[in-house]
């Protein structure tokens, strides 16, 4: 079996939209919609903390699809036009999409909306059309800080992967992107209190993010 999802590190997350814009150039998403926003959580005070600075925290959520393993869009959909592939992704066949938005408002997190001139819903596809072919989800090719992280679930998180190409001056497209660092490689160490997941509601989101000395705000686990 297979769940593809992404796992972000919020410690390395700058909040510089760089995957928002990258996702929304790619898949040519309307303008004043989005596939993937980043939020700003904060700032909030530190547990005990006077909440002046720097006794305050806050860090930036990527938030997009979770691709669920149990997705409530899937169940209420009447045509069958959102449905799972194999690869574990949660997907809109529009050739079947009626537009009735029932899967838009079951959605826990508020990441589907009606596209108006096609009038069919629309959201994260994890870049299908080019992880098919071997390749990274836009968002995760683009990250500035190394943030995000693409894999199977199944495989274990340590697994995900990101480029890891250097950046620099000069350097090509295949040297940039075509090379692969693991999270485990890059980041810092993590423990599973602080892995976390938006509220699960029976749905069971898929995507994960590390968050590492500060609150957790984002519900869930």
């Amino acid at each position: 079996m297979t769940q593809y999802a992404i796992v972000t590190d919020l410690n390395r997350c700058v909040g510089c939209l760089a995957c928002s814009v990258a996702c929304k150039v790619v898949n040519n998403v309307p303008i004043g919609s989005y596939w993937n926003k980043v939020l700003r959580v904060g700032p909030n005070p530190t547990p005990g903390g006077s909440g002046d600075y720097p006794d305050v925290e806050l860090y930036f959520l990527p938030l997009g699809c979770q691709h669920c393993a149990d997705p409530e869009c899937v169940k209420v959909c009447p045509t069958g036009a959102s449905h799972k592939l194999e690869d574990g992704t949660v997907q809109i066949d529009k050739s079947k999409c009626i537009g009735c938005q029932f899967c838009a408002m079951s959605c826990p997190y508020g990441v589907r909306y009606l596209n108006e001139e096609e009038r069919v819903v629309e959201k994260c596809t994890l870049c299908e059309q080019q992880t098919a072919q071997g390749e990274l989800p836009q968002c995760v090719a683009q990250c500035g800080g190394r943030a995000r992280f693409f894999g199977d679930v199944d495989q274990g998180y340590d697994s995900f992967v990101a480029p890891c190409g250097t950046g620099d001056a000069g350097s090509t497209y295949d040297e940039m992107h075509g090379s692969r660092i693991t999270l485990a490689e890059a980041t810092n160490d993590y423990t599973d209190a602080e892995v976390h997941a938006l509220p699960d509601v029976g749905n069971a989101p898929s995507f994960r993010y590390i968050l590492r000395d500060m609150t957790w705000q984002g519900g869930g686990e």
